[in-house]
């Protein structure tokens, strides 16, 4: 493992990066023996800053659960970061990508509220659907700290899974009354369509992801808990966004979701 002090280290540099929105360049080319499990420490580094500047930990989110994602990568599992109370804006609203973020991309998907905690292991598709209050359409803007975009899994993990700010959607659904898997997505950037998706290009299904975090999560003794939003994973490929576009995406069964960006 790498040393706690390297680790403090490179926390601490994408925690500045963050709040100064500049760019650093990649750890895995820095630190070429760095591991999944050295990014994890370090993003938690950074996710430490954060909470002692104030922000709240309320939910998490999956990602890497495109396959075409995943192989561009060379990783062969999702990854995850922690969402806060700064990182949410309200559906509709308009987003400061400018002022806010680095270098923004748009995914859409789908987020499911919990109202039971779950941890693994052994955590099934039915326990999710029994823990989860609603699901809801939602837009994820991830952003990278990362110069350029050149990232490798470990870098993307030790930046908080490259997350940036996120909105939930104008409704909340009961998952037991839409098919997760056959759920279509169109996504719409400024009236026109830019792409469509259907909850299968997540792990096969969302609720896949979401049991899969539980697990990953319970064999290091952390829980999903009640009333955390989870981020399922993007049903679309990202979107490249710039201040002035607007964005509306619609899932079947489930409802909209929208966004202007300044």
């Amino acid at each position: 493992m790498m040393e706690t002090s390297r680790i403090e280290a490179y926390g601490d540099e994408l925690y500045a990066a963050l709040r100064a929105r500049s760019v650093v360049d990649p750890l895995s080319e820095r630190e070429p023996s760095i591991t999944i499990e050295d990014a994890y420490h370090v993003s938690l580094r950074m996710l430490q800053r954060r909470l002692e500047s104030g922000e709240r930990v309320i939910g998490k989110k999956i990602g890497l659960t495109s396959k075409a994602v995943q192989t561009m990568l060379n990783v062969h599992q999702p990854d995850f970061g922690y969402l806060t109370d700064r990182m949410v804006c309200a559906n509709g609203a308009e987003m400061p990508v400018s002022t806010a973020l680095i270098q923004p991309k748009a995914e859409g998907e789908i987020a499911f509220v919990l109202k039971h905690d779950l941890e693994g292991p052994g955590v099934t598709n039915a326990d999710v659907l029994r823990a989860t209050e609603g699901v809801m359409a939602c837009f994820e803007i991830v952003d990278s700290r990362i110069r350029d975009w050149k990232i490798r899994a470990e870098d993307t993990v030790a930046d908080n899974a490259s997350c940036g700010l996120f909105v939930l959607g104008d409704a909340l659904v009961d998952p037991r009354r839409v098919d997760l898997t056959t759920c279509g997505m169109v996504l719409e950037k400024n009236g026109e369509l830019v792409a469509t998706g259907a909850g299968a290009a997540a792990l096969g299904s969302p609720v896949n992801c979401v049991a899969w975090l539980a697990n990953t999560l319970g064999r290091f003794g952390i829980r999903l808990e009640a009333g955390e939003v989870i981020l399922s994973g993007s049903l679309v490929p990202l979107q490249p966004i710039q201040p002035g576009d607007c964005m509306h995406l619609a899932v079947g069964g489930i409802g909209t979701a929208s966004v202007r960006f300044s």
